[in-house]
């Protein structure tokens, strides 16, 4: 047996876009133990219930993430409007559900980006990043913002997209369609990067099952589950199916978000054909102040979030709680570096696509 040590690795990194700090055990350069410690940029986001209406914690809500953004709004949303009993309107459902598969692309393509940069394919690094800005371009368009969009209040939306603009994010995306084809090709078929994913941080689907592993983490180890099959906003309308992988390494996780990308943009075309005729009217304000509690599940781009709001009769709420996909993926991500050789942690952190300011907030 080698001699152990004990290397810090993070919160800064120079392959680490997330402030993740690992107590890693050593043996040589086999990795024995890896030890997370959470906690280092807490905001105290969920504190801020006791000072800020129910209808203002909308902005804060979506401030939980950059990235996710869309997503945190749209959640915490859907459990005031459920313990109000208040009807969202179609429209806005479906222009719900396109915003949250931009967002789906929008995650998937930084993080494409990212792990190329991981194991130095800096021209792919680009392409990612430049598929990536068009996304952007169309969220701005649409919304006003580029990271941050304040279009989901209480019973819907704030603003509408009109059928020309529709047309044109449609077209725009069969175009990227194909360019995005060419550069995956390069993450699922070139040697060299094949070498460092393929056999690299098995996570076994037995133990994703046991170690509360979800999204792509988990479905890339053969766990076929995705909370859009429930259904909410205009998911129930769309055809699509789960994708999963069998091979359970760091390949199978770049393999399925690379397929969901696809995947995504199918989803916001078949959104675009079947949209109801606009009616004017996007959202049905709240009225009252809301009381009783509400559980509400999404699936964000990382994978599934779970909403918990408790309303008391007044303006100001109990308690919102927000359990993201980052979390749940900790215990299985200390899983995968356990034998890992020292090289491969950055790329192994990559692969559950940390975001460490959904997970401490």
């Amino acid at each position: 047996m080698g001699k152990l040590s004990v290397i810090p690795f993070g919160p800064q990194h120079p392959v680490l876009p997330e402030p993740i700090h690992l107590d890693l055990v050593l043996e040589d350069e086999t990795v024995v133990k890896a030890i997370p410690s959470i906690g280092y940029i807490h905001r105290g986001l969920e504190k801020l219930v006791q000072k800020k209406n129910y209808k203002e914690y909308v902005y804060i809500a979506e401030r939980i993430c950059g990235i996710c953004s869309f997503g945190h709004g749209m959640g915490y949303c859907e459990t005031i409007e459920n313990i109000m009993d208040i009807e969202v309107p179609d429209r806005a459902k479906y222009l719900r559900t396109i915003w949250s598969e931009l967002s789906r692309l929008h995650s998937h393509l930084l993080w494409l980006g990212l792990q190329a940069d991981a194991f130095g394919f800096e021209s792919l690094f680009m392409q990612a990043w430049r598929m990536r800005e068009k996304i952007l371009d169309m969220f701005e368009k649409s919304t006003g913002g580029r990271i941050i969009f304040s279009v989901n209040t209480i019973g819907g939306v704030l603003k509408d997209m009109p059928g020309d603009m529709l047309s044109e994010f449609k077209d725009i995306l069969t175009d990227m369609e194909a360019e995005i084809k060419k550069m995956t090709d390069t993450f699922l078929n070139d040697y060299s990067v094949n070498t460092r994913l393929r056999g690299v941080g098995v996570l076994k689907k037995l133990d994703a099952i046991k170690l509360g592993a979800n999204g792509p983490m988990m479905r890339a180890s053969g766990v076929k589950m995705d909370a859009r099959k429930l259904g909410y906003e205009a998911y129930g309308n769309v055809d699509f199916d789960i994708i999963i992988s069998e091979e359970c390494d760091s390949y199978a996780r770049t393999e399925v978000r690379i397929k969901e990308i696809f995947q995504s943009i199918s989803i916001i075309k078949q959104l675009i054909d079947k949209i109801p005729e606009a009616s004017g009217v996007l959202f049905n304000p709240p009225k009252g102040n809301p009381k009783g509690e509400c559980f509400v599940r999404i699936e964000q781009p990382r994978g599934e979030a779970i909403y918990y709001t408790r309303a008391n009769g007044t303006q100001f709420l109990d308690r919102m709680r927000v359990r993201t996909p980052t979390f749940a993926n900790l215990p299985a991500l200390v899983e995968t570096l356990k034998g890992a050789q020292l090289a491969d942690v950055p790329i192994l952190v990559l692969t559950i696509d940390p975001c460490i300011s959904c997970t401490e907030r």
